[in-house]
């Protein structure tokens, strides 16, 4: 059981506000106006399913309207609830500012199990709660733009797209409502794996550094490094993967809710997945150490933790015995404020939420981009880089010729030359581009102010910095 002076999370976002703005010298009204939450909608409406009328009761946030539309997913939990919107809400208008991307903080949510219900009762659900959002303009091209969460993808997504083109048919811009759609929908390609590339692009870029790797105890490269995952849903899975399969890493334990694997030598991430779509949970996974106990494994021992399902899985109760010297918060809110005061005290570094999970708004805001052009990324330039690219190599061949000199490019050398890049490569490009420079802004407050001793407070004061800036500029 947790502690009962735990905070919850609405109150940790609040105190981790806190701790940033008492480091600024902003007057008290323009702190209270970035702090409070606009606005939030209750809605409860029927859905006539099994031969009765049920009734959900369902949620939008908007926490500033700074810049406009606002952004943040819609999930599907019965923990959801309107603390736990509005405090979610208010991280997206700080990851939004922190990753520069032009929209304020939203979200969402439904108090719904979606695994209690069949596909056709679920789209019947999602259009009728888009439509009690839509028709208030809180699913809005310009106003209001949701994406997927927990419990929610690209098929909801699209129902929801669908939903608000019918209620708006001269809208040319309609697809722009929402991201996270499939493609064939008005999706960017890379949407799906971009919260989990978004982790790897972080400690990437975290790794890049001897000194900030040096804060946490490790050395070296992520190759190597013993990672434990918590949830290998969308975006555990995706991180691991890529991890695994592309810096070396190596993933000792995955923790899921019926328990947990733990292999010191490592786990196959595309394995374990495999086994879980199939089977539902862990139990009975051969060659790995099975336990119910899941959240034991996030006390063993490894060089990287990544905790990418619920928040305040980290809290008073166990923070002591995490071993973990570098923890990445794929999830939101995964550590409450005294389990984070707890791990700076041991020397823990926390690469914090707003920052590392912020791969998701990131292509969400590529997807919307792409929407309002009407065009995909690539295809206006990908053949004259080609054609350019190909003179190149026709030169280099031809002076090899000519001189007798008699080398040759290396294998596979023209064939990576010469292929321009896609909508993919440009997304993930931008994706790295976008996660390098936030982590810069970071680091950057982290290594120069005496006060500020974790990225979390650094984050913040990046963040509520540009904010505040935005609201000077509107003239308050």
């Amino acid at each position: 059981m947790k502690d009962q002076q735990e905070p919850s999370f609405r109150h940790s976002v609040d105190l981790m506000f806190n701790r940033a703005v008492g480091l600024m010298d902003l007057p008290p009204g323009l702190e209270e106006k970035i702090r409070v939450c606009n606005a939030t909608y209750t809605v409860r409406f029927g859905v006539r399913l099994r031969g009765q009328i049920q009734t959900f009761t369902g949620y939008r946030s908007v926490h500033s309207e700074h810049m406009e539309p606002v952004k943040g997913g819609i999930r599907y939990s019965l923990g959801v609830n309107q603390d736990e919107v509005e405090a979610l809400a208010a991280l997206m208008t700080y990851k939004c500012a922190l990753v520069e991307t032009p929209f304020g903080g939203s979200k969402g949510g439904l108090c719904i199990d979606p695994r209690q219900y069949d596909e056709h009762e679920l789209e019947l659900i999602t259009r009728r709660f888009a439509y009690e959002l839509a028709k208030r303009d809180l699913i809005h091209p310009s106003q209001n733009v949701p994406a997927p969460d927990m419990g929610t993808g690209e098929r909801e997504m699209a129902w929801i797209a669908d939903q608000y083109a019918r209620m708006n048919t001269t809208d040319i811009n309609s697809r722009a409502c929402v991201t996270g759609k499939p493609l064939n929908a008005g999706g960017i390609a890379g949407r799906v794996e971009a919260t989990g590339r978004g982790v790897q692009y972080a400690l990437r870029e975290f790794f890049r550094y001897k000194e900030d790797v040096a804060k946490s105890g490790l050395s070296g490269k992520l190759e190597g490094k013993r990672v434990i995952i918590q949830g290998l849903g969308n975006v555990g899975y995706h991180a691991a993967k890529f991890l695994q399969e592309e810096d070396g890493a190596i993933i000792t334990g995955i923790i899921e809710r019926d328990g947990a694997l733990f292999k010191p030598e490592g786990l196959n991430v595309e394995n374990v997945h495999e086994w879980l779509i199939k089977h539902g949970g862990v139990k009975g996974y051969p060659n790995a150490q099975v336990t119910t106990n899941g959240a034991a494994i996030m006390e063993e021992e490894c060089d990287i933790l990544i905790p990418a399902a619920m928040e305040g899985v980290i809290n008073l109760s166990n923070a002591e015995r995490i071993k973990a010297p570098l923890i990445i918060e794929a999830a939101n809110g995964p550590i409450t404020a005294g389990a984070d005061e707890i791990l700076r005290n041991k020397g823990t570094v926390v690469i914090p939420d707003m920052f590392a999970n912020a791969g998701g708004v990131t292509v969400s805001y590529f997807e919307w981009v792409k929407n309002l052009s009407h065009i995909r990324f690539g295809r206006m330039q990908r053949r004259a880089e080609e054609s350019r690219h190909q003179i190149l190599v026709d030169e280099l061949e031809r002076l090899s010729a000519d001189t007798g000199v008699g080398w040759q490019l290396s294998p596979n050398f023209k064939e990576k030359y010469l292929r321009g890049a896609g909508e993919l490569e440009l997304v993930r490009s931008g994706l790295d581009d976008t996660m390098r420079a936030a982590y810069q802004a970071m680091r950057e407050v982290w290594h120069s102010r005496d006060d500020v001793d974790d990225l979390r407070v650094s984050a913040y004061l990046v963040s509520i910095g540009r904010v505040a800036a935005s609201y000077r500029a509107k003239g308050l």
